[in-house]
């Protein structure tokens, strides 16, 4: 009966873990998003404000309008936001989980081709 509780104890805690450790992987993921359409993508703040939130729908992030702020210095950008994301700990228990994330990305911007030095 003891190996029982024991083998119960370590799936619940193996299933909890393998869960958080799911929402932090995508949480990485989306955060490395924002920060290359901050670097590459985005022409001004409303723009990426638009990037932004199409990245999050697409990791599946639960973030609103007001959920982060952007502000730019020369050509850096620095994006701080969080969200709340429940995650189901063990069966029929769900934890508000509480993720923040601040980003600092200097712009880098690509010539045109009229911009090109001639090789002649």
């Amino acid at each position: 009966m003891k190996l029982l509780i024991k083998l119960a104890l370590t799936a619940l805690v193996a299933n909890a873990g393998f869960r958080v450790g799911t929402e932090y992987l995508i949480h990485y993921n989306f955060r490395d998003s924002v920060r290359e359409a901050a670097m590459f993508k985005a022409q001004d703040d409303e723009e990426l404000r638009q990037r932004v939130m199409e990245t999050a729908e697409t990791y599946g992030v639960p973030l609103g309008e007001d959920g982060f702020t952007i502000r730019r210095e020369s050509r850096q950008f620095f994006i701080e936001g969080s969200y709340v994301k429940p995650i189901q700990l063990v069966p029929g228990f769900r934890y508000p989980w509480r993720f923040a994330w601040a980003i600092d990305a200097y712009v880098i911007s690509q010539p045109k081709l009229n911009e090109l030095p001639s090789l002649r």
